[in-house]
């Protein structure tokens, strides 16, 4: 029973490494932004608001057909008439015919009709075709607020990336700046063990240490943020990303972009909303105009009631079938107009109101291309500076690095003193932190120009 035990080990050491293969699978930035363009929860609403839209522009196209309506009903009744005015009030009063009698009787019997009716509202003044063009430019809004919601939500995912991957190289750095402390320490303890220097340098190394465990526990609760912020962006759930690092040791290929920023998504955006403000304004217009209909009605009705009944009270029959028969039949066919007249007022100031809107929109729109422009010089300025520091950090870095290996060598030969080294030790974790963020500088003032020219693709192409 123990032969089985050497291939089950194997067989586990296998899964084992297929699990942290899998695990240790590196995100790439173009897969970070997908996965949020496919799981975000705005994107998805706003996907579902434009098949909404959508919808009714086809709704709207087919308000514009013919109302074609048909009824029937079967009754019981008396058919006991009067003569004197009523009104249909709300649909209330009953609607039984019959010449007037001398006295109230009771005689009932079944009746019914049957009716088919077309109702078209043929000409009004463009009011079909406004209100088409309306739920066109309502969808077409639809659809820019979901392209601009994708443009926002790809840089902002492209930020997360960048923030956690500068995150993580501070990480690392402070890591080795704990290892330097860490190893400068052993070689203070052992010198005070031996008497060469005083006990007070083994106390500033031991606290230098702490210091460095410390710094090192707020770096990676930073980058434990950075991480929580990606999953938010991603929609997915909060966890550890092994990020793509390899283009942070180049620059960009391309860093400047002639894109028109009229193309921008935030800009289309906000013209769509314009838009459609002054497409519901034509519309509102044409609510004052009159509006032709053409109708037609085809009814025939059924009764029990003989048509005798007037002069012989008894003509009547109580069956059903033959109540519900047709028996007369009639047709209409004609034209009408309505216009309410005092309707002019009211529309007059809600086409003001609604132009008032279409106003308001244009000074966002004018702000927000006012940002955008300025967003577009700062990005230039944010790049030149970046690489500026690219090409100046490792200067920074080697120098720092020469100067701690110095320092340390002049400490061990009793040449130096432990603040001078101390010094130096921050000398080097300050020049890698500077190259780190020079480093992720660059790429921010990459996507901040994408941004700001709103071509997304000018930061994607260099992946």
């Amino acid at each position: 029973m123990f032969t089985n035990h050497p291939l089950r080990l194997c067989v586990l050491a296998v899964c084992c490494l297929c699990s942290s293969s899998a695990g240790a699978q590196v995100l790439t930035l173009k897969d970070a932004v997908q996965t949020a363009l496919n799981n975000y929860g705005t994107i998805k609403a706003k996907a579902y608001y434009l098949q909404s839209s959508q919808a009714s522009v086809k709704q709207a196209q087919r308000e514009y057909l013919p109302n074609v309506n048909i009824s029937g009903q079967q009754d019981y009744g008396t058919v006991n008439g009067q003569n004197g005015p009523l009104y249909g009030l709300n649909g209330l009063s009953v609607a039984s015919s019959g010449l007037p009698l001398p006295k109230q009787n009771w005689n009932a019997a079944f009746g019914a009709s049957y009716l088919a009716n077309i109702n078209w509202d043929f000409f009004a003044f463009g009011r079909a075709k406004e209100r088409i063009k309306t739920a066109q430019a309502t969808a077409f809004q639809n659809e820019k607020d979901y392209q601009q919601e994708q443009f926002r939500q790809g840089v902002k995912v492209a930020g997360a990336y960048l923030n956690l991957l500068a995150a993580q190289r501070l990480t690392r750095s402070w890591e080795r700046n704990l290892e330097r402390a860490d190893t400068f320490r052993a070689v203070v303890v052992r010198r005070v063990k031996n008497g060469l220097i005083a006990g007070v340098d083994s106390s500033l190394a031991n606290a230098e240490v702490s210091n460095a465990r410390i710094t090192l526990t707020k770096a990676r609760d930073l980058e434990q943020e950075q991480a929580n912020q990606l999953a938010q962006l991603m929609g997915v759930p909060a966890q550890t990303f092994q990020l793509d690092t390899l283009f942070l040791t180049r620059i960009p290929s391309v860093l400047t972009d002639t894109a028109n920023m009229a193309d921008h998504p935030i800009l289309n955006f906000y013209k769509s909303r314009i838009a459609l403000s002054d497409e519901q304004q034509r519309y509102i217009r044409t609510l004052q105009y009159p509006a032709f209909s053409l109708f037609s009605v085809y009814q025939t009705r059924g009764s029990g009631f003989s048509s005798s009944y007037a002069q012989d009270q008894t003509a009547f029959n109580h069956d059903y079938w033959e109540g519900i028969k047709p028996s007369r039949s009639n047709y209409l066919v004609g034209i009408g107009v309505t216009w309410n007249l005092t309707g002019i007022l009211r529309i007059h100031q809600q086409s003001s109101a609604q132009g008032f809107t279409s106003k308001g929109l244009q000074e966002e729109y004018g702000l927000i291309d006012q940002q955008l422009k300025a967003q577009t010089v700062l990005a230039d300025t944010k790049m030149k500076n970046a690489l500026d520091n690219y090409h100046e950090a490792p200067v920074q870095v080697k120098a720092a690095g020469d100067a701690y290996l110095q320092k340390t060598v002049l400490y061990k030969n009793g040449l130096s003193n432990l603040v001078e080294v101390t010094q130096a030790l921050y000398t080097v974790s300050r020049a890698e932190t500077d190259r780190d963020i020079a480093y992720s500088n660059v790429w921010q003032a990459l996507l901040l120009k994408a941004a700001a020219v709103g071509n997304f693709d000018l930061f994607m192409r260099e992946f």
